[in-house]
């Protein structure tokens, strides 16, 4: 079988290392790919954008799988275009991945079906934001309705906060045509949780739960970034937890999705808030969330393409999904200085000693090899992965392999999975 992987990032390292373990797959390719990816697979030199390229090369390999990881082609509607080209694809239509592409969309779902989230409000015009916020109570949350790269989210504590956000958002455009709508949501309190899922359009199996750390720095201070290390399984995540939230929030967005006429296949994300009132849907993604993926498939016993083959064939039911009883922790090593401003260019040392390690990862996501190896070329830079029996010795084992990579300018949280001390 040949397979072609639609992305760049550690979450599309993380798919192709789990493509390779299938016994089925001769072939891997991934577009555009990286210098890590490039290890595994052959990467092509198309964008994750380029619709009609990758077409056109999946047509000329004879690809027999395709799945596509990265949010902006599945809200662009990528999915479409190969299923229209005959080429089998894992992932949503166009019409399934508004789920993550319009904020708006998804609040909007969650109040008709009754899915439990966030008092909230839908605005296109900013003076009628700001004549809201006057009579609004804070700390208040202001979301560009578009995909904003992980970064379209202010939290605001004040009036003057808010009036300055919904400047920024909707009239400075700082996240582009993302904030051409916005929501306004009431501020929860409580754990953040995040729980991936396999969908087929009718049938939801949950992955194991984990949690991100999207602020730059440690203490949860700093700019929001795509995410800074996760840990995998979150302690928070209950049987009580999970049984509410099977009772009342996975299933009934499977439902909803096929009732409006956007039957869904491929990984839905699930990021909720553990509020005192209980779980709350803070949002969806539309696919594997990233670091996310860096903890949770590394521990997962299935074959990936099997697990695929079953969302895309409407069999998921069949499908006995199983995830080892150990826990994982990623430590994301970036370029000082991210998601502003960094560097680019500076060897990376060490990344041949998680070589034959099983409990011990490496996930590229921004790097490129040059005549004298590694270099770095991004802001996140790797994502350290290690597996433990249990989530303090993971932690221990991640942070200790963060100490055999080198390279200037190299930056990370001290502080991932610390929340595991107060469980």
């Amino acid at each position: 079988m040949k397979v072609l992987i639609v992305g760049s990032g550690g979450r599309e390292h993380t798919i192709a290392m789990c493509v390779k373990k299938s016994p089925r797959v001769d072939e891997i390719y991934c577009a555009p790919g990286n210098a890590g990816i490039g290890e595994i697979a052959e990467c092509v030199p198309i964008g994750a954008m380029e619709f009609d390229k990758i077409v056109s090369f999946a047509k000329e390999k004879n690809i027999d799988l395709t799945i596509v990881g990265m949010d902006d082609p599945l809200v662009g509607g990528l999915v479409d275009e190969l299923e229209a080209a005959g080429i089998r694809t894992f992932g949503p239509t166009k019409n399934a991945a508004v789920l993550e592409g319009s904020k708006a969309f998804s609040k909007d779902l969650m109040k008709k079906y009754n899915i439990p989230t966030a008092a909230y409000e839908n605005f296109d015009d900013p003076e009628e934001a700001l004549a809201y916020l006057e009579n609004a109570s804070f700390p208040i949350v202001l979301k560009a309705d578009g995909l904003a790269l992980g970064k379209g989210v202010l939290i605001c504590n004040t009036l003057e906060e808010a009036k300055d956000g919904v400047k920024s958002i909707m009239e400075d455009k700082k996240f582009g045509s993302a904030g051409n709508k916005m929501v306004i949501e009431e501020f929860m309190t409580g754990r953040e949780v995040s729980v991936l899922s396999f969908v087929d359009g009718k049938t939801i199996k949950i992955m194991s739960s984990a949690q991100d750390h999207k602020r730059a720095k440690d203490g949860d201070q700093g700019l929001n970034t795509g995410g800074m290390g996760t840990f995998s399984p979150s302690p928070f995540y209950t049987e009580e937890v999970d049984e509410f939230c099977k009772k009342y929030v996975y299933q009934a967005t499977v439902d909803a999705m096929a009732a409006e006429g956007r039957e869904f296949k491929g990984v839905i994300f699930f990021g909720l808030m553990l509020t005192e009132k209980g779980p709350r849907v803070l949002e969806y993604n539309a696919r594997f969330g990233d670091p996310e993926a860096q903890v949770v498939l590394p521990r997962m016993k299935n074959d990936i393409i099997e697990v695929v083959e079953a969302c895309i064939d409407g069999t998921l039911d069949k499908v006995n999904l199983q995830f080892e009883d150990n826990a994982a922790v990623c430590v994301v090593l970036a370029s000082d200085g991210y998601p502003v401003s960094y560097k680019k260019g500076f060897p990376i040392t060490g990344l041949e000693k998680f070589e034959d390690k099983d409990d011990y990862f490496v996930f590229h996501a921004g790097t490129k090899k040059t005549d004298e190896g590694f270099v770095t070329n991004g802001g996140r830079v790797l994502g350290v992965t290690a597996k433990g029996a249990d989530l303090k010795e993971a932690r221990s084992k991640a942070y200790e392999a963060t100490e055999w990579i080198g390279f200037e300018n190299k930056y990370m949280r001290h502080d991932i999975g610390k929340a595991i001390d107060e469980a």
